[in-house]
């Protein structure tokens, strides 16, 4: 039962709703693609009703949907007609929109091996949407693009990265160059990086990769980190914007300050109502918890799928209950590496670019982030790295792949890089590889999922520490997952179950999604990792190589 005080933020939705989307509906006539508000807006009760009603078996379908005529002159129809006798809300949806459809399946050539596959499927993944059809929800963009798969028709922020790594193992470097200009092009109009190139992700970022495409792009062309440093620090001045007014103890949007001084920063996003391509999955895990409100509920669950861990017990206060998810009063560990690793690469580029004291500034940025994590993010109980909690403030106690993040950035002292090399190794990895929690909730981002990015981040960063041997049983492992998997069903997925090998992963609100862009990345790198570089393999190859610890580095700064 809804208790009265909270009653108004559900009337939002649907009388709200309805005029805010007659208002946006006026602002929308003469907007160009690029500036059309979400769906949900311009569409108002039509939306809500369409959702509501379970038309289609996933909510994304609609909120891709393009009207054949103006919204206003539809949404007049469907006001005239919804409370007549015998009306068909299916119908008028077919007759006034045009849905998304998924072309023809491909089909690969039978007999390939795991990288021949990965190969001929970069063409297929690869789009092209200079422009877009007026009243889409598509943003469009100038340089073609590869997207994830499946459900997935945009281009993805973080997906990227790590597809891109996929795509200069296939010395494709013209569509990382292309992938990289587009990203720009985004904080140039927007002033960052959207969840992807959709008006309904335009209120919210993810985790921040940015700069390591750039990185990446710098081994190709000598240039890039000169050339894209004015879109990196716009960037980066999106994810501070506010700290300069932040007293003690107190956050703004993106950024937080703790109350010892220390900046750090968490997910947010700016809208505070349902996420239109999961529309009414948000409407009712808001409504399962009465006692809070829904407005609040609904940016949590958004701040989660900022975060790309959408979602997981490690947002949850009830690891079983969506409703208790609390995305912003959470400073996540991998999100702070990350702007870390920002940072430090603000500073090369500055450097590069002959700018000494811009470089001064971002190397003391990064210092004063690296002793905020050491301080605020390392559990000395548990030895491993997490999240810090606003509300009991103080460090949380769950282990998740997360904690590997620092180890990838470099940031970590070689001490702590040695506990969580062997935490990971006793209670994350798994027959499949990296387990993402070790509690089993349902949700995508648990136990018994593996996703490729984290397998690349645990992997990348315990080779960073000299920690080779769990390196690799962490490659072989999820190498062995993919390659059972492809064997059996001749496709990629977007994530796997870790308990075992050969099998896809479950939970989340939408099946198991092929192509996959991110797992073909990693997929290609682990594949050069486990093969002598004199003679690629093409497969998994029959015998995993053995490695060794080597000697810790020497106690290290980050680099």
């Amino acid at each position: 039962m809804i208790r009265p005080q909270l009653r108004p933020a559900f009337l939002h939705l649907a009388l709200g709703g309805a005029l805010f989307g007659v208002a946006a509906l006026s602002y929308a006539e003469n907007q160009p693609a690029s500036q059309q508000p979400s769906p949900d807006i311009l569409l108002g009760p039509l939306f809500n009703d369409v959702q509501s009603a379970k038309l289609f078996p996933d909510q994304k379908t609609f909120a891709d949907a393009v009207p054949k005529s103006d919204p206003l002159t539809i949404l007049a129809d469907y006001r005239m007609q919804h409370n007549q006798s015998g009306f068909d809300l299916r119908h008028f949806v077919e007759m006034n929109f045009s849905l998304p459809t998924e072309g023809e399946k491909y089909v690969p050539p039978s007999g390939q091996s795991l990288r021949e596959h990965i190969d001929g499927l970069w063409p297929v993944l690869t789009r092209t949407t200079d422009t877009a059809e007026k009243w889409s929800s598509l943003l469009p963009l100038p340089k073609p693009y590869v997207v994830p798969g499946g459900r997935f028709r945009e281009v993805y922020y973080w997906d990227s990265y790590f597809t891109m790594l996929g795509l200069a193992e296939s010395n494709h470097w013209d569509k990382i160059s292309d992938m990289v200009a587009n990203f720009a092009y985004e904080i140039d109009t927007w002033g960052h990086i959207p969840n992807g190139n959709r008006t309904y992700y335009l209120s919210r970022s993810q985790p921040p990769f940015f700069s390591l495409m750039v990185e990446l792009l710098a081994t190709h062309d000598g240039d890039a980190l000169k050339k894209y440093r004015p879109q990196m620090e716009k960037e980066y001045a999106y994810w501070m914007e506010g700290v300069d007014t932040l007293q003690p103890g107190q956050a703004n949007q993106r950024v937080v300050k703790l109350d010892d001084g220390s900046i750090l920063n968490r997910y947010w996003d700016d809208k505070d109502t349902p996420r239109p391509e999961s529309w009414l999955d948000d409407v009712t895990t808001a409504k399962s918890n009465p006692n809070r409100p829904a407005t609040e509920i609904y940016r949590d669950l958004r701040s989660a799928a900022a975060s790309g861990w959408d979602f997981s017990s490690r947002w949850m206060d009830d690891p079983q209950k969506l409703g208790t998810i609390r995305t912003t009063s959470i400073v996540p560990v991998d999100l702070n590496a990350l702007m870390f690793k920002m940072e430090k690469l603000l500073a090369k580029s500055s450097q590069e670019a002959g700018d000494a004291e811009g470089a001064s500034k971002y190397e003391a940025l990064a210092n004063a982030r690296q002793k905020a994590m050491e301080s605020h993010l390392w559990n000395d109980k548990e030895g491993w790295y997490a999240d810090y909690d606003l509300k009991s403030k103080k460090v949380r106690n769950q282990l998740t792949a997360a904690a590997l993040f620092p180890l990838y950035v470099n940031a970590a002292s070689n001490d702590r890089a040695a506990k969580v090399a062997s935490a990971a190794a006793s209670r994350l990895l798994k027959p499949g590889g990296i387990s993402t929690t070790t509690i089993n909730s349902g949700q995508q981002w648990d136990a018994p999922n593996g996703w490729a990015p984290l397998q690349w981040v645990a992997a990348e960063g315990l080779q960073n520490y000299g920690h080779k041997k769990v390196a690799m049983d962490v490659t072989w492992r999820f190498l062995t997952n993919v390659q059972h998997t492809y064997d059996r069903e001749q496709k990629l997925v977007e994530k796997y179950d870790v308990s075992t090998t050969g099998t896809g992963g479950g939970g989340g609100e939408y099946p198991l999604q092929d192509g996959f862009g991110w797992t073909n990345g990693v997929t290609l790198k682990m594949l050069d990792w486990v093969c002598p570089k004199e003679k690629p393999c093409d497969s998994l190859p029959t015998t995993q190589p053995a490695e060794n610890d080597e000697t810790a580095p020497q106690q290290r700064a980050a680099q």
